[in-house]
Order: C-alpha cells, then sequence, then structure tokens
C-alpha cells in the first residue's frame, strides 16, 4: 500500500496580508469617494423660476353671429308688434 502523501497548506503571514489589504483597502475608498463626488456634480438641475409678470390671456373672439341672431329675433317681435314703424 503506498503512502499518502500529505496535502502542504501554505501559511498566510496575516501581518504582512494586513500591511497589504490596508492601503489596497484606504485606495478604493478614496477612488470611490472621489468618483462619487464627480459624478454628483456633473448632475444636470433644471429650475423652474415664476415669471415675474402675471400671465395674460387673449381671447379674441367674435360673438357677432349670436348678437345678430338675438338682435334679428327681438327686431321680429318689434315689428310683428308695431307693423306700422317702417
Amino acid at each position: 500500500m503506498p503512502e499518502e502523501n500529505p496535502v502542504v497548506v501554505p501559511t498566510i503571514d496575516t501581518v504582512k496580508m494586513t500591511n497589504f489589504v490596508k492601503p489596497v483597502l484606504g485606495l478604493i475608498s478614496i477612488v470611490l469617494i472621489l468618483g462619487y463626488g464627480i459624478l454628483s456634480g456633473c448632475t444636470p438641475t433644471v429650475k423652474v423660476d415664476p415669471p415675474s409678470e402675471p400671465i395674460t390671456i387673449n381671447l379674441n373672439i367674435k360673438l357677432d353671429a349670436d348678437i345678430r341672431v338675438k338682435l334679428e329675433e327681438d327686431a321680429k317681435k318689434d315689428i310683428a308688434t308695431n307693423p306700422g314703424i317702417f
């Protein structure tokens, strides 16, 4: 029966690892904060200001036809009641 070879697990020096990880995480956080600052400075803004003068709407509508119909009806009634006017 052959002997089993033991698995060699490399040991990690935690002091060296933390000395490497802390600056990298610090650098990543600085890059993210600067990136957020740059991107938030470029966001478009929309301002809606009320006008200084009131809004006026001109309604130039001819009411000529309605007035003529009423006048014609009134005139027909007056002529019918007083036929000798004209």
